[in-house]
């Protein structure tokens, strides 16, 4: 298949069908990742997605319908799609051309020029197709798709006035609450808090560590069997039958919200303007987060969010 348009047919195809939703998203990445285990960052993005869809179905739940407004609760689940959407389109091109290189036997990264994807990234699966480094190419895919969101997410003038310039966010931001979970099969939480969410470094940095927590840490045994034993449907208390999760009363993120409809802009090549940025990052070493057994501090996290929300419901009865 290396006729041009019979490629673009079929990575536009793909993206139709699996990029409907967080579910069809997160299950793509999970798809992939089982039958090309090389490329690392599928599996990483399948557990960070789960994240996400998680984070939207909570914005449904008693206790956050009662501290935040519908419209900052839809502001919220806007800002997680867009970013989720935003990531897919632009690496899952990048996740089928190679799987098209590997079965033609021959390098064909040119053509992502024709889907937008950097100079840099291209630079670097030419890189990966050569010198076969996993840890690079891991790397590389954190570093370019926390660039590829920055200026269509956090820096497009509706996000940045409605959502993160709001010192409600600031203040979410500074508590630590933006936290990635990785489940494992022993019914324990392993990740890290993304403090400082609107930094492209600090972004970086902690894409890196949880990739340490699946690749490196002593977790990554009991955090895989999770992956590979769960289904996924986008609820906590149904994705991850642990005590913390049973009152939650959730639903199913289909269930609860629509599927969103995005207008695709025309995309500038991040790596034009900091492509030295992205080779210091790229060179930066990993290191483990101190402390990511969050079992105790995400359930305490919990019960003080439930504990503000029953607070504030007793005085909107007032």
């Amino acid at each position: 298949m290396k006729n041009a348009e019979k490629i673009d047919h079929f990575i536009k195809y793909e993206l139709q069908k699996n990029n409907l939703d967080n579910v069809s998203r997160t299950l793509a990445y999970q798809q992939f990742y089982n039958h090309v285990p090389e490329i690392k960052w599928a599996y990483l993005a399948n557990m960070v997605s789960r994240n996400a869809g998680w984070s939207m179905s909570d914005l449904l739940h008693d206790a956050m319908v009662q501290l935040l407004d519908d419209e900052w609760r839809r502001r919220l689940f806007t800002t997680y799609e867009r970013a989720n959407w935003l990531i897919f389109s632009d690496a899952y091109p990048q996740l089928l051309i190679y799987k098209l290189s590997h079965e033609a036997n021959s390098g064909l990264f040119d053509h992502l020029k024709r889907w937008n994807v950097s100079k840099w990234m291209i630079n670097e699966w030419w890189i990966f197709w050569s010198e076969k480094d996993e840890e690079r190419l891991l790397k590389a895919l954190i570093i370019n798709e926390q660039n590829t969101i920055e200026k269509p997410v956090l820096k497009a003038p509706f996000f940045k006035k409605k959502v993160f310039g709001q010192f409600l966010y600031k203040v979410q931001d500074f508590n630590h609450n933006n936290i990635v979970v990785f489940p494992s099969s022993e019914g324990e939480l392993y990740g890290a808090a993304s403090a400082h969410f609107t930094k492209v470094a600090k972004r970086v940095e902690i894409g890196y560590k949880l990739a340490w927590i699946l690749f490196e840490s002593k977790a990554k045994e009991s955090i895989y069997s999770y992956y590979k034993n769960s289904t996924y449907v986008g609820c906590r208390s149904i994705d991850i039958p642990i005590h913390m999760f049973q009152n939650d009363h959730s639903l199913p993120l289909r269930s609860v919200f629509p599927i969103i409809y995005h207008h695709d802009e025309v995309r500038e090549d991040w790596s034009l303007k900091h492509y030295h940025q992205s080779n210091i990052l790229l060179s930066k070493k990993v290191h483990p987060p101190k402390n990511n057994h969050l079992t105790k501090w995400f359930e305490r996290k919990r019960k003080h969010l439930f504990m503000i929300g029953k607070l504030a419901s007793f005085f909107d009865k007032k």
